[in-house]
């Protein structure tokens, strides 16, 4: 048997087929691309549905790949059996309407046995084939394998219902009899059967049937071939590892938490080996699902990543790890993957920071989370019905971060159940509570009722102009009420036609004023929301009756308009200046366009360092100097893609999508407003950024006559703080500063000095002052007008020259008092502990404090109790005894 490594079965698989006329794809992104079906690429063939149902046609009707895949329907066996993974690699080669049966058979024996390529024994080798297909027989025959070694078996038939379908054949290698789990008559044990001996390695599907909605079946014109060796298995193979986690995938990561863990060997206990697997498992998921730019979250793709994390993160206290330490792996993954994924280790940085954030957040309850339940859990094994009520299941996640899933595999490993329903209920009633909380929510919600039914068109021409002169009053709310006309107070009119913009993608509503044909003033628009059927609907404060069916003029604020539409295009220019200067992997996670000021929330671990934030502001000021145009054109959601287009992939697009370009520099799907050319917003400036939640930051800025007013107004408080310096040019702050910083250091050294000798001078009569208390000698005394350190200098000096068992010294400074306990060695070693002085005497100053115990301090609110203090150390060394 050959040995060899992961990377390499991996390439000469993919070489293979590439000698063969297949097309080497690259590995698509974990996240799904136009596939609602999937929440994460499940397997090779996956990537390839749009070949395969005729959506698309390849360039190359012969594809092969590594595809990255997740699978998340069993994570609770994960480490408990040898072969279960969330993150595997799918090797395939795949066919439309090209090659069929003989020919993938063929290739399959090929690389499987020709010593130029794996070079495995033939006879180790057995295949299931379903057993009405003769063909496949035949072809395994003429292609050199014993008819001993072929299967029936009726599960080898791929259907998922309508559509393409096929039988299908399954290899598997016979690893020899010390792999047998099973007694030699055991009906399982057999290639195909549930046993460790008989591997499977290569599914091979014959896509040669159509499902038909009456449930028969008809061949298909053109016969497809889609294959999956999972490269996991392959490579324990070459490797002869008992389990997939004794390969060069998974081992540098097992010993790499060794080394982390206190003192646990892979291999020694099978408990710990548990953990190991499941920490390896996880690491490599995560890592992989990270850098495809899913982030730890409550729902979907996020939540899985969370739980994934918290999982390892319990199997590593298990082997007895404190810290943060799931992070530290990442690189290790980036290591062994580089070869065909060289982007994870260039990303291994950012990755770590957003798995070190999100394990700090659940390390920070993690213990009292456990400690508790461990107490439920004993509880419920005392119970009668051996289970978990779904309140204490609620607390676990609502207070404490565990995912349901982790406290039920927990329970379950215990031979215990919980309330799943119980569960349930309590989060229906959260939700209810958080549903009640909201504002104004029932009159929202008859609102929303009563639009349903308007389904008047309605047209936004506000792209192009500003002020409509006929636009026809089609429907009024008011008081809850559709009606016909409207004298005076608050109402909501629909249009036929608008330049109104309703607040949408963080832009928000336009405002304006509405004239009847005569010019006169009958309403000022406050604000525009879309309604359920998609009509800008206007909320008006009125002047004057309207009627409706009557034609008005509307008119929008013009400056207002402009003034949001700089800020809208200075968003664009932010988001990109962001993923140029921090990363590809931030992604824009809100935002806010107003007249006066820009609010840009984005995803992105740590804090953005100022040198980062002062290129980005420097980088989004360039493209408004170099006076790029800002063009806007209407197209379909994929050509919008194909042009290059960031999308809010949250947001779900019609068939039509407006796509705003910025020059070259931006090009984003966005429906808002924005300038004609970057000029025109003048100045960029950001005046904050901050963490506004976990892995998301949020940037402040102006721009334009705003940006202006700031710097201006920054600029009057330098003119301020250089006339307090009595500096003539502003230039010559910093200077004058740091003259000043120098002075107060220096006068600062002085005066401590000055408090070291006064303190000094005050402690030469304090150390005379030793008291025997049941033969343990101790000195207490205040220091006046002095501070901590000169309290610590003190017992230094104390301890060297070894002046009592006990020192108790205290010191005040206006309204503070400080205390510092020193024992000595030998007084430690006899039971006295500096620590539990400190706290005995602390409340006398109305303080606490603590320490080592050779030496604790405390610091209270309470100067005038420091005599009582000293008093009482004397009592408390009086009562050890």
């Amino acid at each position: 048997m050959k040995k060899l490594s992961s990377s390499e079965v991996r390439q000469m698989f993919l070489d293979f087929f590439k000698e063969r006329g297949h097309t080497i794809m690259p590995s698509a992104s974990l996240i799904p691309v136009d596939d609602p079906s999937l929440l994460w690429i499940n397997s090779g063939v996956a990537t390839m549905k749009k070949y395969f149902d005729g959506s698309v046609v390849p360039k190359n009707p012969r594809m092969t790949s590594s595809q990255k895949s997740i699978r998340t329907n069993d994570i609770e066996n994960v480490g408990k059996t040898a072969r279960h993974q969330t993150l595997f690699e799918m090797l395939g080669n795949f066919s439309v309407g090209d090659y069929f049966k003989k020919q993938a058979i063929d290739w399959a024996f090929e690389l499987l046995t020709s010593d130029k390529y794996f070079g495995w024994d033939k006879d180790k080798l057995y295949m299931t084939v379903y057993p009405d297909d003769e063909d496949a027989k035949k072809d395994w025959i003429a292609a050199g394998v014993d008819p001993s070694h072929l299967i029936d078996m009726e599960d080898n038939f791929w259907d998922v219902g309508q559509g393409p379908s096929g039988p299908d054949t399954e290899i598997f290698y016979d690893r020899g009899a010390k792999y047998d789990d099973l007694a030699p008559d055991d009906p399982e044990n057999y290639p195909g059967g549930e046993n460790e001996r008989y591997l499977e390695v290569w599914n091979i599907v014959f896509s040669q049937f159509n499902h038909k909605p009456d449930d028969t079946y008809e061949p298909l014109p053109r016969k497809n071939i889609d294959t999956g060796m999972g490269l996991e298995r392959v490579v324990s193979i070459f490797q002869d590892a008992p389990t997939n986690f004794e390969t060069d995938l998974f081992l540098p990561i097992i010993h790499k938490t060794a080394e982390l863990s206190d003192g646990k060997k892979y291999g020694a206990n099978a408990n710990d080996d548990v953990s190991f697997k499941i920490i390896a498992d996880h690491a490599r998921a995560i890592t992989f699902a990270i850098n495809d730019g899913a982030i730890p979250s409550n729902v979907g793709r996020g939540y899985v990543i969370r739980r994934l994390i918290r999982r390892a993160i319990v199997a590593g206290r298990d082997l007895g790890i404190q810290d943060n330490f799931l992070y530290k792996l990442v690189p290790v993954v980036g290591e062994i993957m580089k070869s065909h994924y060289p982007d994870v280790l260039e990303n291994a940085d950012y990755i770590q920071k957003v798995v070190q954030s999100e394990e700090k957040r659940f390390n920070d309850t993690l213990s009292d989370g456990l400690d508790l339940l461990n107490d439920v859990m004993d509880k419920v094994k005392q119970s009668d019905s051996k289970q978990m009520s779904g309140a204490d299941a609620f607390k676990l996640y609502d207070t404490y971060g565990f995912p349901f899933e982790l406290t039920q595999e927990y329970l379950a490993d215990a031979g215990l159940s919980v309330d799943e329903a119980g569960f349930k209920a309590e989060m229906q009633k959260q939700k209810d509570r958080a549903r009640n909380a909201r504002e104004d929510g029932g009159a929202m919600g008859l609102q929303r009722d009563l639009l349903v039914d308007i389904k008047t068109p309605s047209k936004y021409v506000g792209y192009t102009q500003l002020t409509v002169d006929n636009a026809k009053l089609e429907d009024i709310i008011f008081d809850e009420k559709i009606v016909d006309s409207v004298k005076a107070g608050k109402a909501e009119l629909i249009f036929d036609k608008t330049p109104f913009y309703a607040e949408m993608g963080g832009q928000v509503a336009d405002q304006g004023i509405i004239e009847d044909q005569a010019g006169n003033l009958v309403a000022k628009v406050v604000d525009v929301q879309h309604a359920p059927n998609g009509q800008n609907l206007h909320t008006v404060e009125l002047e004057a009756p309207m009627k409706k069916g009557a034609s008005y003029q509307l008119i929008v604020d013009k400056h207002f308009h402009s003034k949001v539409e700089k800020n809208h295009t200075a968003t664009h220019l932010l988001d990109q200046s962001l993923r140029n200067i921090l990363g590809g992997h931030t992604q824009q996670a809100g935002s806010l366009v107003e007249p006066t000021y820009l609010r840009f929330d984005f995803n992105h671990f740590g804090s953005v360092t100022k040198e980062d934030l002062a290129k980005v502001e420097q980088l989004v000021n360039e493209q408004i100097f170099a006076e790029l145009p800002v063009k806007t054109i209407e197209t379909d959601p994929q050509t919008g893609k194909e042009m290059g287009a960031v999308a809010v992939f949250s947001d779900k697009y019609g068939k039509k999508v407006r796509v705003v370009s910025a020059g070259d520099f931006s090009v984003e799907f966005c429906g808002g407003d924005h300038v004609k050319n970057t000029n025109e917003i003048g100045l960029f400036k950001i005046i904050s950024e901050s963490g506004v939640g976990a892995g998301v930051r949020r940037i402040e800025a102006v721009t334009s006559e705003e940006a202006y007013q700031y710097l201006s107004d920054q600029e009057g408080l330098l003119k301020q703080v250089a006339g307090e310096l009595k500096t003539s040019q502003i230039k010559d702050v910093p200077n004058k500063v740091s003259q000043l910083q120098a002075q107060v250091k220096e006068l600062q050294q002085k005066q401590e000095s000055l408090e070291a000798k006064i303190a000094g001078q005050q402690a030469n009569n304090v150390f005379e002052n030793v008291k025997d208390v049941n033969g343990v000698k101790i000195i207490t005394g205040i220091i006046k007008d002095s501070g901590m350190a000169q309290l610590r200098q003190l017992a230094d000096t104390w301890r060297t020259k070894q002046l009592s068992d006990i020192l108790v010294l205290g010191t005040n400074s206006k309204d503070k008092a400080n205390l510092i306990a020193a024992v000595s060695d030998d007084q430690v070693k006899a039971g006295f502990k500096a620590g539990d002085l400190i706290k005995a005497i602390a409340s006398n100053i109305n303080g606490g404090g603590g320490g080592r115990p050779n030496m604790s301090q405390a610091g209270g609110t309470n100067p005038a109790g420091l005599n009582d203090a000293m008093a009482a150390a004397v009592d408390w060394v009086q009562n050890q005894k």
